[in-house]
């Protein structure tokens, strides 16, 4: 072990004798800067770069498999978010786009009550698009669209900014953040590997940044009473898988990547078939850009500069080692 590296073993373990949180830190270090808003940050140069970096990594993966990228804003359309079931499953978190329907007149109104400081939203109105809470929503109807998928299936290679609602002063708790995420398609049997092949990668990815993370059964948040039936047969299935690192926050561990078996939900939605004919089953494995970055920070420093020289080459190869 170099002394970078000890250095950064003693930043991740000690407490901050001045009682300061790890928000403040990473505010007071300028690596994200205040809105206003709990949950809501810009970033500096620096945590961009990590992300930008982590984001590569990532996408290394698909290096020289039979990979389709593509890209989504970060708001998508109402109607699928609709059909998708997000509004029964996760109503809570949900970030709906409204936009002034009004007249000349309504207008006239609606300044008014900004000048007095009095409700001004009556005349706001939902459009037809939301803002994106999962990266891989979009891509299934189009798939669908394209009609039966390839004997071998698809993969597609997907980034976005997505947004939950869900302030907190939890660092690793944002209204926006980035997944990068691979979605696989075809039969069961695709989706099962694909999905193996990634859990071994991550954790190998995990040790090359000198990360201590596991893996473990998860389930998503589901809203309401009926929530726990769903959350309870997720686990039960071994649906969902998460990647979890301890060290961002000190009461819990963090979920900075997914692994996902839909079985045939998304594709009995929007009817994606086989080159048989069949329902296909779906699949997605997915990583929280900003939860990589501060899991980073967190155990390296807040100076790349003084990260152990291992990570340094992995994200930014020898010339910067």
């Amino acid at each position: 072990m170099d002394a970078a590296d000890a250095g950064a073993d003693s930043f991740a373990t000690r407490r901050t004798v001045d009682g300061t949180t790890y928000l403040q830190r990473l505010l007071s270090a300028g690596l994200l800067i205040s809105t206003g808003v709990d949950g809501l940050y810009g970033r500096s140069e620096m945590f961009e770069d990590v992300v930008e970096r982590v984001s590569d990594l990532i996408g290394d993966w698909g290096a020289e498999k039979e990979v389709e990228v593509i890209r989504f804003p970060p708001v998508m359309s109402r109607q699928v978010l609709e059909e998708s079931g997000y509004w029964s499953n996760f109503p809570d978190q949900l970030g709906a786009v409204f936009s002034f329907h009004g007249d000349e007149r309504r207008h006239q109104r609606l300044l008014k009550c900004l000048d007095k400081q009095e409700d001004w939203t009556e005349d706001v109105h939902p459009t037809k698009i939301v803002l994106t809470p999962v990266a891989c929503y979009p891509v299934y109807p189009v798939m669908a669209a394209r009609g039966r998928l390839p004997e071998s299936g698809r993969l597609v290679d997907i980034f976005s900014y997505c947004c939950r609602h869900e302030p907190s002063s939890e660092p690793e708790r944002m209204l926006m953040f980035r997944q990068r995420e691979f979605v696989r398609m075809g039969t069961a049997a695709q989706v099962l590997a694909f999905r193996e092949d990634w859990i071994e990668h991550a954790e190998a990815m995990m040790r090359l940044l000198q990360l201590p993370a596991s893996i473990g059964v998860a389930n998503d948040a589901f809203f309401g009473r009926g929530g726990k039936i769903l959350a309870d047969s997720q686990r039960e299935q071994h649906l969902k898988f998460e990647l979890l690192v301890p060290g961002i926050n000190p009461y819990k561990v963090t979920a900075c990547g997914s692994f996902n078996y839909h079985l045939d939900r998304f594709s009995s939605l929007w009817k994606i078939y086989t080159d048989s004919g069949e329902i296909a089953h779906t699949g997605c494995c997915g990583f929280g850009l900003e939860r990589v970055a501060l899991s980073l920070f967190k155990h390296h420093g807040l100076n790349t500069a003084h990260w152990p020289r291992g990570v340094r080459t992995v994200l930014w190869g020898n010339d910067h080692a």
